[in-house]
C-alpha cells in the first residue's frame, strides 16, 4: 500500500523540531527522515495515511510558525513508486549513537 509523503520545509532546526514534535503528536504518523538542506533549511519527511499525514503536516507548520519560518509545505496522497523508494518508511532511530 503506498503511503502519502508529506514534507514540511523551515528555516533553522529549531522550527524543524517543533514541526516534528507536533505532527507525531497530531496523527498516525511516521517521521521518515529528516534533511539538512543548506542554508539554514531544515525538511521533515513523514509519512502515512493521506488524512494522517495533512492533519501532520497542517498541525507541524502551525508550530513551526510559531517559534520560527515555514519556507513550504508539500502533500503528495499516491507518490510514485520511483519517488516513494527514495524515502524510507521505517521510522527514525533517534537515539544518540
Amino acid at each position: 500500500m503506498l503511503e502519502a509523503l508529506g514534507i514540511i520545509e523551515t528555516l533553522g532546526f529549531t522550527a524543524a523540531i517543533q514541526a516534528a514534535d507536533a505532527a507525531v503528536k497530531s496523527a498516525n504518523i511516521r517521521l521518515a527522515q529528516w534533511v539538512k538542506v543548506g542554508g539554514g533549511r531544515v525538511s521533515i519527511i513523514i509519512r502515512g495515511d493521506v488524512a494522517a499525514v495533512k492533519a501532520a503536516v497542517d498541525a507541524g507548520v502551525q508550530a513551526a510558525s510559531n517559534i520560527g519560518n515555514v519556507l513550504s509545505e508539500v502533500i503528495i496522497p499516491r507518490p510514485s513508486d520511483k519517488i516513494s523508494g527514495k524515502f524510507p518508511i521505517e521510522p527514525l532511530n533517534l537515539k544518540k549513537q
